[in-house]
């Protein structure tokens, strides 16, 4: 069965503000609350905050880029916000740009799956307890974390195209994708992952997919929320790629024609109650394991309240 979980929205300016939001997660049945790559609150220390202040709640790190650190410090990270909430963590990574990478590595990497399978390979080991001796192409790491109880800490690799899902299934728990259809990841994600997984001679990983949505209200276009919560998604030439291999009929340079293909395509979710739960319904039926539902769209374009309200609504309406 597909569990359900909550997307922050927005990157938070103070951490008081993650509160309503692990609230919302600690007072539902929403299995975790999620937050990608933010630089201005940084994910662990919201998210500490959070427990500091009542709310204990399952935590995924969805996804943090790697050339932002070392992954020594990735794995420390990790595991010390597990043993700070007392929960789960689910802590995902992934090469950023290239853009990114060459700011602040010098250059990008020429192969972005061999730098993602030396820092996962690092991070496991660390988090395993193990002695980790590894001299990478990109990463390299002698050492090892003091060995101490915390709740487990999954590791996940962003992905979007099939590369990508054949590695996680090689090496990581979770696969986590965002902006991707459905019908895609039936066809092309999950198969890759279980090559991956089949060739390593492991179980299949989970898939966690990051879906925009948006409840359907008099004047809030699709469109036009499709476009506030993915308009740098529209300029990565990754994410076009992939929509284009979604069969989504983005151009790139016309971003409100992209947008309306988003809401075509079904990568952007939108509709009333009715509607929108029988198309979270195809996730499930692609072999989604966890559906994160992002509001950020609608946090973008009509604010704070609305978001929350949405997500509310959409919460109560899968608990029946």
């Amino acid at each position: 069965m597909t569990a359900f979980s909550v997307l922050m929205p927005f990157q938070p300016r103070r951490p008081e503000q993650v509160l309503p939001y692990a609230g919302l997660v600690h007072w539902t049945q929403a299995e975790r609350l999620w937050q990608g790559q933010a630089l201005l609150v940084e994910p662990c220390q919201g998210f500490a905050y959070a427990a500091g202040s009542g709310f204990r709640v399952p935590a995924g790190l969805g996804v943090t880029l790697m050339p932002l650190r070392h992954p020594f410090e990735a794995a420390l990270q990790a595991r010390s916000l597990a043993m700070t909430t007392g929960q789960p963590v689910t802590a995902g990574f992934g090469p950023g740009a290239k853009s990114l990478q060459e700011s602040l590595l010098g250059a990008p990497y020429a192969s972005p799956l061999t730098a993602a399978r030396e820092y996962l390979t690092i991070v496991r080991g660390l988090l395993a307890n193990e002695i980790v001796d590894i001299k990478g192409q990109y990463v390299s790491c002698h050492g090892s974390l003091p060995p101490f109880p915390a709740p487990p800490v999954e590791i996940g690799l962003g992905v979007l195209r099939p590369g990508m899902a054949r590695l996680a299934g090689e090496i990581a728990d979770v696969a986590i994708t965002w902006l991707t259809p459905a019908v895609y990841l039936r066809d092309v994600v999950l198969p890759a992952m279980r090559t991956g997984a089949e060739a390593a001679g492991r179980a299949l990983p989970r898939l966690t997919a990051m879906v925009p949505v948006a409840l359907e209200h008099p004047g809030h276009e699709p469109a036009d929320l499709a476009l506030a919560s993915n308009a740098a998604h529209l300029e990565g030439p990754h994410y076009i790629d992939m929509l284009r291999r979604a069969g989504v009929e983005v151009k790139g340079g016309d971003p409100a024609a992209d947008a309306r293909a988003l809401v075509d395509g079904e990568a952007f979710l939108s509709g009333d109650t009715a509607q929108l739960l029988e198309k979270l319904e195809a996730y499930e039926a692609a072999g989604v394991d966890e559906v994160v539902l992002n509001l950020t769209g609608v946090y973008n374009l009509v604010g704070a309240q609305a978001a929350m309200a949405d997500l509310k609504a959409l919460l109560t309406a899968l608990a029946q």
